[in-house]
C-alpha cells in the first residue's frame, strides 16, 4: 500500500523513533490514555508534515487512538527514508521519499488523499488546497482539519476571506503551546544547528541578517546573538521593526543589510525577500539560508540567471559564481534549512506542537458538524491541558490562584 524508497531501512528508522519518544512525554501520556479509549475509531486522518521521527511518533499515537492514518511529505527534501520505512513496517500507509521531484511530491500527496480522510493535518496548506481545487472527490468525508504553519494560515485565511473555504480549519500555529515554543525556540535552535553543522563555520563575530521578526525570526535572532553574532533585522512591519529595535538589534532595509551580512536567514512567509539587487551588493562567500516554509524567500531563479557557474560545494550547499568573481552560497536549495540540512525542531519542543495537533484532531472529529467553514483558534482548554501535562512531566509545580484572587481578577 505504501510508496517508499527502501523498506530495508526500517530498523534505522525505528531506532530514531524510539529515541524521540523518550523526550515527548505529552504524546506518550495521550498514547497510553487513548489506546484504551479509542476516541478516533472510524476516523481517517491524512497527515502532511515533515516526515521524520517526531512526525512518525505523532502518526503512531493517532493510530493508537483508533484512527486510520496516512502520511505524506510537506517538503520533498525533509523526508527521511528510514523513518518512512519504519512507518511502513508498523503497518501505516505512507507515500513519500527523500528528493521527490515536484511531480512525485504532488502524486504522493494525492495518493495520501485517496482514502478520503475525515480530518487533515496540514503543514503549509497543500492538502487542503488539493481537496478544494484538484481532487474534491476525496473530500466527501472531510470534517475539517488543522494547520501547523504561518504560511499555511496565510493561505487558509485568504481562501476564507474570499468565501472559498469549504471546511472548518483550526489554527494550530496560533496556539500558545505552538508559537511560543515551536516557532521561537524550536526554529531558533534548529536553524543554527543546521547552519553550523553544515557550514562548519563560526557564528561568533559574523554579521547575521535575519529577514522577518515574527516568532520564528525573533527566535533565530536571539540564538544568533547568543552565539556572538552581530545581528541585523530587516522588516516590512513597523511594529515588528520597533520590537527588534527595542530588543537591541539593528534594523535596516535589506538593500543596506545585504552589503554587510555574512549569513542571511529569511523567515517572513513572503516571496522574493532576497533577490537580484541584493545579490549584486553581497560579500564574497555570503551564506544564504531560509527558515520560512516555502522555497520562495531567496529568489533562486534570479540567482541562477545571474550566475556563470553553479557547483555543489558541500552537501546542502550550492555555490553560485557571479560574473564579478564572487560566490554566493545557497543552503538547502532555499528550502527550510533546519529540516533539510538538519534534524528539525527538538523532540521536546515538537511534543507540545504535536500534542496540540492530536487534541485538535479529536476536537474536529467531535465538533466539526456544528462549525461553519472558517479558520478557528485552538480552544483554550486544549492549550491549557497540554501545558499542564508538560509541566507535570518536567516535575515543575506552579502557584494556584486562591478563590479571593480569582474573584479580584474577575472584577477587573
Amino acid at each position: 500500500m505504501s510508496i517508499i524508497r527502501d523498506k530495508s531501512l526500517a530498523a534505522a528508522g525505528l531506532a530514531k523513533i524510539n529515541w524521540v519518544k523518550d523526550f515527548m512525554p505529552v504524546l506518550s501520556h495521550f498514547e497510553k490514555q487513548f489506546s484504551a479509549e479509542q476516541p478516533l475509531k472510524g476516523i481517517n486522518v491524512a497527515v502532511s508534515v515533515h516526515l521524520e521521527a517526531k512526525t512518525a511518533y505523532l502518526g503512531m499515537v493517532l493510530r493508537s487512538a483508533g484512527a486510520e492514518v496516512t502520511l505524506t511529505a510537506s517538503n520533498p527534501l525533509s523526508t527521511k527514508d528510514d523513518v518512512c520505512a519504519a512507518l511502513d513496517s508498523l503497518g501505516l500507509a505512507i507515500f513519500a521519499w527523500h528528493g521527490a521531484t515536484a511531480q512525485e511530491y504532488h502524486d504522493h500527496q494525492v495518493k495520501a488523499l485517496e482514502f478520503c480522510p475525515h480530518v487533515v493535518i496540514d503543514d503549509g496548506g497543500d492538502l487542503i488546497n488539493l481537496l478544494h481545487d484538484e481532487v474534491p472527490q476525496y473530500a466527501k468525508n472531510l470534517l475539517g482539519g488543522c494547520e501547523e504553519t504561518t504560511t499555511g494560515l496565510h493561505r487558509l485565511r485568504a481562501r476564507s476571506d474570499a468565501g472559498k473555504l469549504k471546511y472548518p480549519m483550526f489554527a494550530v500555529n496560533d496556539a500558545k503551546c505552538k508559537y511560543l515554543f515551536d516557532n521561537r525556540h524550536g526554529t531558533g535552535q534548529s536553524t543554527w544547528d543546521a547552519i553550523m553543522y553544515t557550514t562548519n563555520n563560526m557564528i561568533s563575530g559574523r554579521t547575521v541578517v535575519v529577514a522577518g521578526y515574527g516568532n520564528c525570526g525573533s527566535g533565530i535572532a536571539m540564538r544568533a546573538k547568543g552565539l556572538g553574532a552581530n545581528v541585523i533585522i530587516t522588516e516590512a512591519d513597523r511594529f515588528k521593526a520597533l520590537m527588534a529595535l527595542t530588543d537591541g538589534f539593528r534594523v535596516l532595509p535589506m538593500i543596506e543589510a545585504a552589503k554587510e551580512g555574512d549569513i542571511f536567514v529569511t523567515a517572513t512567509s513572503c516571496k522574493k525577500i532576497i533577490t537580484t539587487e541584493h545579490f549584486k551588493v553581497m560579500k564574497n562567500n555570503a551564506i544564504l539560508a531560509n527558515a520560512g516554509h516555502f522555497d520562495v524567500e531567496v529568489d533562486r531563479a534570479a540567482l541562477e540567471a545571474m550566475s556563470v557557474k553553479k557547483e555543489t560545494r558541500k552537501p546542502f550547499i550550492e555555490g553560485y559564481h557571479l560574473p564579478d568573481g564572487k560566490i554566493l552560497n545557497l543552503m538547502a536549495e532555499g528550502r527550510l534549512v533546519n529540516v533539510v540540512a538538519g534534524n528539525g525542531h527538538p523532540a521536546d519542543i515538537m511534543d507540545l506542537s504535536f500534542a496540540i495537533q492530536l487534541l485538535s484532531v479529536l476536537h474536529v472529529a467531535k465538533n466539526a458538524k456544528g462549525l461553519k467553514p472558517l479558520v478557528y483558534d485552538i480552544p483554550k482548554e486544549i492549550d491549557d491541558e497540554v501545558s499542564r501535562i508538560k509541566l507535570e512531566a518536567m516535575g515543575i509545580k506552579i502557584d494556584v490562584h486562591t478563590p479571593e484572587q480569582l474573584e479580584y481578577l474577575g472584577s477587573m
